[in-house]
């Protein structure tokens, strides 16, 4: 019996939406880690792997010299019906794992932590994205840290 080769199907190909060259201007919102309003630039490099995985690359600078980076994993979990995000980035640690949805034109992630619950939204709107993470105590209301509006795809 001959084992059939897995295809990307339309969820991936939803997923892909994430693929490309963006850049943008993002507002850091006050936190914990800065007391004011901060405005920093966001480009990500984002491409398909295998028509199955986005595999993204991203760099946040501020007065041009890089204050961020990060590098993402996006996939679709067919077994639980819903897309997996692996996170990694230069605050170090073990990384992260956020599970989500595609409700219309938002991709939303969402996960949990010692430092509470926190939440990934990307809205996919006239050929750019908007970015948003946010953070909660208890899951039902959300602080938002971040939002970044890119152009590119």
């Amino acid at each position: 019996m001959e084992m059939q080769v897995p295809q990307p199907g339309p969820e991936h190909e939803r997923l892909a939406q994430l693929a490309g060259e963006w850049k943008g201007e993002e507002i850091m919102s006050p936190s914990p880690w800065s007391p004011v309003e901060q405005r920093r630039v966001g480009h990500i490099r984002a491409r398909m792997l295998e028509g199955f995985f986005v595999v993204s690359d991203y760099e946040q600078t501020m007065d041009g010299e890089v204050a961020f980076r990060g590098h993402g994993v996006y996939s679709w979990d067919p077994a639980a019906g819903e897309y997996v995000m692996y996170w990694f980035d230069s605050m170090g640690g073990a990384g992260g794992v956020a599970r989500g949805h595609l409700e219309g034109n938002q991709l939303t992630f969402q996960n949990t932590s010692p430092m509470g619950h926190h939440r990934y939204r990307y809205t996919f709107e006239d050929g750019g994205m908007v970015f948003e993470m946010a953070m909660s105590p208890d899951g039902e209301e959300w602080q938002t840290l971040m939002k970044g509006q890119y152009q590119g795809g």
